[in-house]
C-alpha cells in the first residue's frame, strides 16, 4: 500500500522535534459549485528541528509516534522568507 503524502506549511515549531503543519484541500461546494477552502492540521515529527515557520514541507504518513503525531516531514520544499 503506497504512503500518504501531504503538502502544508509549517504554523508552529516551538515543540521539540515536532511541527504544526497547515494543510488545506480544495472542493467544489455539492450545491452552488463555489470552491471550498478545507483546513486541518497535522502534528509531524521534525527530527532535527530543521523546519521554521512559513515553510513549505511534504508530509509522510509514518507509524504512531504519540498520541496525536502520525506524520513525519519528509521535506522541505520551499523556505520562509520570514527571518527567525
Amino acid at each position: 500500500m503506497p504512503v500518504k503524502e501531504k503538502v502544508g506549511v509549517v504554523i508552529s515549531n516551538k515543540m521539540q522535534k515536532t511541527v504544526v503543519v497547515k494543510v488545506e484541500s480544495r472542493y467544489p461546494h455539492p450545491i452552488y459549485s463555489k470552491t471550498m477552502i478545507k483546513t486541518r492540521k497535522y502534528l509531524a515529527h521534525d527530527e532535527m528541528s530543521e523546519c521554521n515557520i512559513g515553510d513549505q514541507v511534504l508530509v509522510q504518513e509514518c507509524r504512531p509516534l504519540s498520541k496525536k503525531k502520525r506524520w513525519s516531514v519528509a521535506r522541505i520544499i520551499s523556505r520562509s522568507s520570514l527571518i527567525t
